[in-house]
């Protein structure tokens, strides 16, 4: 019993240590890029501590197999089965040293960890060869030898010995098989939280060289093969070849004039970007929803201007994230937020307004680590972050199921506005509005049928928007501030459209504050639209250059052309002035077309092709 405890013990404790030399590898190695970046040696040190839970969590995965090996040693121990566990530690100790090794020779032109897609190179690896100098290969390949050497004879050293015919304890052996694999489980999931771990759960420095660092290089690649896999060296949306896909893009965007309707009184406002969760446009009576939902949002129409036909290009919040921040628009199977690699291609607005001596802050009631957005948040640069556990135990914060609630996560932001320099860019994504809809409020509205709760959780946001604004009124800064709503996803109504129908991913977005020329105060822009036009919009807005959002339209440009796209997993839907089509890939069926006949056939290949080429760009990322 002793002997098998120790054994499982002592291996996992190796893999730990095995992942920090690595990453102590990883930072000598780079010590002039640490250096170049004034990063201080205590944020070298914290990157230890932040890679501790996805190291865990990865040394779970490794220790599956030897797991199984001890559990059958505990009752039936010969030779043959230490032959096996040697030879998995060493094909597993030769691929991460691989792994880790090739990973300081693409750092200083990739600036990232090794993705998935980094094995369609290994087609030709001549190339491969002849794209690093010949010192630098035998180095990387020297270092290889030293690093696998080292790691091995430690390991069969100190931390491995055989198990011959030890003595049985089957009552152990019951409690082993039963314990066990429910720990490895909960490590390899990163704890019983709700949501499982990923790379965000490392990221916690505005240095993307230290994020990398504490990253474990298995755990992103596994996860990065994941999200490649059905997708790896071939687009599944290639409908029509490269050059008519580019024609028909290219004809999609064409303007007649590139022109911008000035709505602002000033070219550098403050910015407070209001995310709301699940909002979606059956919530909001001017978009035709029920009145009496989101009251509050309602009167600040009348000194905005409302976005009367927008669309979600995705059902879920990190795809929201990229096409909010990015102007890059979501895509079926998988979302650009959770690769590090892909993402960090992607310039955004946050980026754009730093460049222009914005100060910048991003608050989230709950736990950022949830698609990987707190690793796209600090991607985007954000200066200051506040989470869930930024909050500690203020008895004083309402917290629910999923983490702080809206009207306590507004007021920090107020709060922290008032002491913020000027101007400044703030985020903040709500919450409440998010299952299991646990709002410290009564029901106030009792009509919803299946989504009561749903349009409750809503109202409590609005209520608290409205608190916020009006508090916000009364501080010195407002008069120099636009404030822009904007829902990240759709959500089921009390109308209960299907799912792949328009009416269902149809979204609010408004425009509030003084800084709005009054004559566009209570108007509406009715353009087909979507959520990842916001950023060329704002962009014009403020006089700064916005040729890197190319899937980004001026929606105050008059000329600027009129469609919408949404994605769904396996589809997407199109939406133009004439009618829309529903397109299900994976079965290669309409299941919606309300086109006329004469436009059909270029309305339908306009559709495909918008998604091709999106999604042939997330792959050349």
């Amino acid at each position: 019993m002793k002997t098998i405890l120790i054994s499982f013990i002592k291996q996992l404790i190796f893999w730990l240590l095995l992942y920090a030399f690595s990453r102590t590898v990883f930072l000598v190695y780079n010590i002039g890029l640490l250096r170049v970046e004034g990063i201080q040696f205590s944020e070298v040190i914290a990157s230890y501590w932040h890679a501790l839970h996805l190291d865990l969590a990865t040394a779970s995965y490794f220790m599956f197999f030897p797991f199984v090996l001890l559990l059958v040693q505990s009752v039936y121990s010969p030779k043959w089965i230490n032959t096996v566990n040697r030879v998995y530690v060493i094909i597993a100790l030769f691929l991460f040293c691989l792994l880790t090794v090739v990973e300081l020779g693409i750092y200083p032109e990739w600036k990232t960890k090794l993705p998935f897609k980094a094995f369609t190179y290994l087609t030709n690896p001549t190339e491969v060869y002849d794209t690093i100098s010949t010192g630098l290969f035998f180095t990387l390949l020297g270092l290889f030898a030293v690093k696998f050497s080292v790691t091995y004879l430690v390991y069969f050293k100190w931390f491995y010995k055989d198990i011959i015919n030890i003595k049985r304890n089957y009552i152990f052996t019951v409690l082993f098989a039963l314990i066990t694999p429910v720990l490895l489980f909960i490590g390899a999931r990163g704890g019983v939280q709700q949501i499982p771990i990923n790379q965000s759960a490392s990221y916690y420095s505005h240095h993307n060289i230290m994020n990398l660092a504490a990253v474990n290089s298995g755990f992103n690649l596994f996860i990065s093969a994941i999200e490649n896999y059905k997708n790896f060296g071939k687009n599944p949306y290639s409908f029509y070849s490269d050059q008519e896909v580019k024609e028909t893009i290219d004809e999609i965007f064409r303007m007649e004039r590139d022109s911008t309707t000035r709505v602002l009184t000033t070219s550098r406002p403050n910015i407070v970007l209001l995310i709301l969760e699940s909002w979606s446009a059956d919530l909001i009576e001017s978009l035709g929803g029920e009145p009496g939902i989101t009251p509050e949002f309602h009167k600040l129409e009348k000194e905005g201007i409302l976005f009367t036909s927008l669309w979600a290009t995705g059902p879920r919040s990190e795809q929201a994230m990229s096409s909010i921040f990015g102007g890059f628009p979501a895509h079926p199977i998988s979302s650009i937020t959770v690769q590090p690699d892909k993402f960090s291609k992607l310039t955004t607005i946050t980026q754009k307004l730093i460049g222009q001596g914005y100060n910048t802050s991003f608050y989230f009631g709950g736990q950022l680590i949830y698609g990987n957005i707190k690793g796209f948040i600090l991607h985007n640069g954000f200066q200051r972050i506040t989470e869930l556990e930024n909050f500690g135990n203020d008895k004083n914060v309402v917290k629910g199921k999923l983490g702080v609630h809206d009207e306590y996560l507004l007021a920090r932001q107020l709060s922290d506005l008032n002491k913020e320099k000027q101007p400044f860019f703030s985020a903040l994504f709500t919450l409440s509005s998010h299952s299991p809809y646990d709002q410290p409020m009564e029901e106030v509205l009792q009509w919803g049928d299946n989504e009561r709760k749903y349009i409750n959780s809503a109202y409590y946001t609005d209520r608290s928007l409205g608190e916020f604004i009006n508090n916000a009124r009364k501080q010195s800064w407002f008069k120099n501030t636009l404030f822009i709503l904007v829902a990240d996803h759709s959500h089921n109504s009390y109308r209960n459209w299907p799912f792949t129908t328009p009416f269902y991913h149809k979204i609010p977005m408004l425009f509030f504050g003084d800084v709005i020329k009054e004559e566009y105060k209570g108007s509406k822009n009715p353009k087909l639209s979507n959520q990842c036009d916001l950023a060329s919009t704002l962009m014009h807005q403020l006089d700064i250059k916005a040729d890197e959002f190319h899937w980004s339209r001026n929606l105050f440009n008059p000329y600027s052309p009129e469609f919408a796209y949404y994605s769904f997993e396996e589809g997407l839907g199109w939406v133009r002035p004439s009618g829309h089509f529903v397109y299900d890939a994976r079965v290669k069926h309409y299941s919606e077309t309300s086109l006329p006949e004469a436009y059909k056939d270029s309305i339908i290949r306009e559709g495909k092709s918008y998604l091709q080429a999106v999604f042939q760009e997330y792959m050349s990322y």
